[in-house]
C-alpha cells in the first residue's frame, strides 16, 4: 500500500501582495480550467443543487478567479431561482480580477474580508462555500475559517483538492507543460495538492470547529466535498 503524501506548509506565492496583473490574471484564469476541467464546478453543483436546490443567499469565501459563483449564478438563473451571491476574497488584487471576469452577471456582487473575520451578521447566508480555500491556511485557521463560515449560514460547503499521489502527478505534470509559463501556477499548482487536506483531516477541522459533518465524500477528479451543519442548523447527517 502507498502511504500518502505528508501535508506540506510552504506558502503558495498566489497570497503574496504586489503581482504582476497579466501573471496574476493568467493564473487564475489556470485556476478556474481546473474547475471546469477537473471536476472542481461539477462537485460544487452537485453539493448545491442536494442541499439547497441551487437557489438562496450564498457566500464563496476565497473566491479566485469567481469562477464558481459565477457558474452557480448563471445556474439558478436557469432554474429561474433568485439567488443573491456575494464572491468573498481578502486578496484585493485577486478581488478586482474576479470582478472584471463577473461584470454583467445579475445577483452576484463582490466584497473583501479576510476569512476567519466575515463583516457579516449571524445567519446572513444560506451556504457558504469555501471552495480550495483551506489548503492555503494551517489547521488552527481552517477550523477558525469553518466555524466562522458556519456562523455566517447554517449550511458549510468545502470543495477541496485531494492529497494523493496521482494528483501530485498530475500538477507536477501540467506544471511543465501547460503551466510552466506562469511563474505563480508552476508552482503553485503541485504545492496545493501537497498543502490539501485528507477527507479524514477535514472530518476533524470540521469536528474542532463544532459542526456535524452531513456529507463527506470524493468526487472526480481526486476533489473532496465536506457539507457540514453549524450546531444550531438541526441537519441529520
Amino acid at each position: 500500500m502507498i502511504r500518502s503524501l505528508p501535508r506540506a506548509d510552504q506558502p503558495e506565492h498566489l497570497d503574496e501582495a504586489g503581482h504582476d496583473p497579466d501573471v496574476l490574471s493568467a493564473s487564475l484564469a489556470h485556476v478556474a480550467q481546473v474547475n471546469r476541467w477537473l471536476g472542481g464546478r461539477r462537485a460544487v453543483r452537485l453539493a448545491v443543487a442536494q442541499h439547497l436546490g441551487g437557489a438562496g443567499r450564498m457566500l464563496d469565501v476565497g473566491t479566485g478567479a469567481g469562477d464558481l459563483p459565477m457558474v452557480l449564478a448563471d445556474l439558478a438563473g436557469r432554474r429561474d431561482g433568485r439567488p443573491i451571491i456575494v464572491a468573498d476574497d481578502r486578496h484585493p488584487q485577486i478581488l478586482a480580477v474576479a470582478a472584471r471576469r463577473a461584470a454583467g452577471r445579475r445577483g452576484l456582487s463582490f466584497a473583501g474580508a479576510d476569512a476567519l473575520a466575515l463583516p457579516f451578521p449571524d445567519r446572513a447566508f444560506d451556504v457558504v462555500l469555501l471552495s480550495m480555500v483551506l489548503h492555503h491556511l494551517d489547521d488552527q485557521a481552517a477550523s477558525r475559517a469553518l466555524a466562522e463560515a458556519a456562523r455566517v449560514a447554517p449550511l458549510v460547503i468545502v470543495n477541496e483538492l485531494h492529497r494523493t499521489r496521482t494528483n501530485y502527478a498530475g500538477a507536477r505534470l501540467l506544471a511543465a507543460t501547460l503551466w510552466r509559463g506562469n511563474r505563480l501556477t508552476r508552482h503553485d499548482g503541485p504545492l496545493s495538492v501537497l498543502r490539501a487536506y485528507r477527507p479524514g483531516e477535514l472530518r476533524a477541522l470540521a469536528a474542532a470547529a463544532g459542526l456535524t459533518v452531513v456529507e463527506l465524500r470524493r468526487r472526480w477528479f481526486q476533489r473532496v466535498v465536506l457539507v457540514a451543519a453549524a450546531p444550531s442548523a438541526g441537519l441529520a447527517p
